[in-house]
């Protein structure tokens, strides 16, 4: 196949046929292309929208090698449903990829993991045939990952990225910064742990969706096609402890894998370290924590303030060297504000530099009582401490009565009712001359109490 899909549809066809040759001891070449065929079929026709460059692109890789062989025109199959009739094809696992999910169940092997990352690479081949891609054809690539991803839960397998021990386990908790960058990790790996954070979907949707706009674009230069510049600067809102800076830690470490940036390593900073209090010396201070941060994600917390203290203020300054420092090393560097949502809408329409540069906006909900039960038992297990029953209603009822106004802190709320528990424990046990393992790492409903 030498078509614009033909690598990757070939790459799919002899894996996956390798995997089942395993199972059945025979091969399995035409019910693989034909796999490969729904899937593609399914992406073109996410949009509802066949382009000439799609349709002739699936009669060279796809059509020749079905049996019998589809051999027509594009109007041909235009006019057909052999694309447009797979349109909800991604949205149900296939025969072929349950049954490989089942045998890894079985056995503990990693077929449906080959399977997935095969057919992931062949669903953004089809969505980089157009020069944009398609919201539609992204968020088809997004269903169909989610499809793949549920299958294996359902089986008890581990997801691409996830160690086999870890397969069932809970949400992942944001791994600490590093003063030395790790190794680049795989993006099913990132957004595996991405997929596992508490809450959050609709951020996960367009992180996950922005991904693959920047795979299928990568793919497109791979083969010297035009590619549109998609900007990786983004806007996140929402109240405190809502996950912000989790998110950007691994968007950063998307950035680096997808090559979007050189190095990958986030740089935190705010108000504080970019604005200087005499003439002159901002834009200096400014300079220095964007070159620390080239190459990588530089993350403004209440990015706001820089835009709240009047003309004459000096954070006007700071946003201008901002925008500049943007434009000259906009092909290494990702920039991500964050803050209160109305006041991020203020800061952002205050330099038509900054409008033009963040297209995007993520918005990140307050957590909900249940989500914010289960960040405090992420934190207790991990701190080796467990809730009685008792302990967990009376949790619930302590974060409900918790006013949710602005300024709620979410997290770093029930971190502060988990710190106060344990430190009420302590002196719960100070009646205990020998207190048992169990009385040592169990918090009791009187431990719990408003901060």
């Amino acid at each position: 196949m030498t078509g614009a899909l033909g690598k990757y549809v070939t790459a799919f066809v002899d894996a996956v046929d390798r995997e089942l040759a395993g199972l059945s001891g025979k091969q399995h070449r035409h019910e693989c292309t034909v796999e490969a065929g729904d899937l593609v079929s399914a992406i073109l026709a996410g949009d509802k929208r066949l382009t000439t460059s799609e349709l002739e692109a699936w009669l060279d890789d796809i059509g020749p090698h079905l049996t019998p062989p589809v051999l027509i025109s594009p109007q041909q199959l235009r006019q057909s449903d052999l694309i447009t009739g797979k349109s909800v094809w991604v949205d149900t696992p296939s025969t072929m990829f349950d049954l490989l999910a089942k045998a890894d169940a079985r056995d503990g092997a990693r077929r449906a993991n080959t399977y997935y990352d095969l057919a992931l690479k062949l669903a953004h081949a089809a969505a980089a045939l157009d020069l944009v891609p398609s919201p539609d054809e992204i968020a088809a690539i997004d269903r169909f990952r989610t499809t793949l991803l549920h299958t294996m839960d359902a089986a008890g397998v581990p997801r691409p990225g996830q160690p086999a021990a870890t397969a069932t386990g809970g949400p992942a908790a944001a791994a600490a910064p590093e003063l030395e960058l790790p190794p680049e990790r795989p993006v099913e790996e990132i957004l595996a742990e991405l997929d596992a954070l508490i809450g959050l979907d609709h951020v996960k949707t367009e992180v996950r969706r922005l991904t693959s706009l920047l795979r299928v674009q990568r793919l497109r230069a791979e083969h010297d096609l035009p590619v549109i510049e998609t900007s990786r600067h983004l806007v996140f809102v929402g109240n405190p402890g809502t996950g912000k800076t989790t998110v950007a830690r691994l968007l950063s470490q998307l950035y680096r894998s997808l090559d979007v940036v050189t190095k990958g390593h986030l740089v935190e900073t705010d108000r504080a370290d970019l604005v200087a209090g005499f003439v002159g010396q901002t834009a200096i201070k400014t300079q220095a924590v964007l070159v620390s941060s080239l190459g990588g994600t530089l993350l403004i917390d209440e990015a706001y303030a820089l835009a709240r203290g009047g003309e004459n203020d000096f954070g006007r300054e700071a946003i201008d060297t901002l925008v500049k420092f943007m434009e000259d090393h906009r092909s290494d560097l990702a920039v991500v504000v964050a803050g209160y949502p109305t006041e991020m809408g203020e800061l952002i329409a205050s330099n038509p530099g900054l409008e033009s540069r963040f297209a995007r906006t993520l918005e990140f909900p307050d957590y909900t009582t249940d989500e914010l039960v289960a960040i405090f038992e992420l934190i207790s297990d991990k701190q080796q401490y467990h809730l009685t029953e008792a302990a967990k209603v009376h949790l619930a009822e302590v974060i409900a009565a918790e006013p949710r106004g602005r300024g709620f802190g979410n997290a770093r709320f029930t971190r502060n009712v988990f710190e106060q528990g344990v430190s009420m424990q302590a002196m719960r046990l100070t009646d205990f001359e020998v207190p048992t393992r169990d009385q040592l790492t169990s918090l009791e409903a009187e431990d719990i109490a408003p901060v």
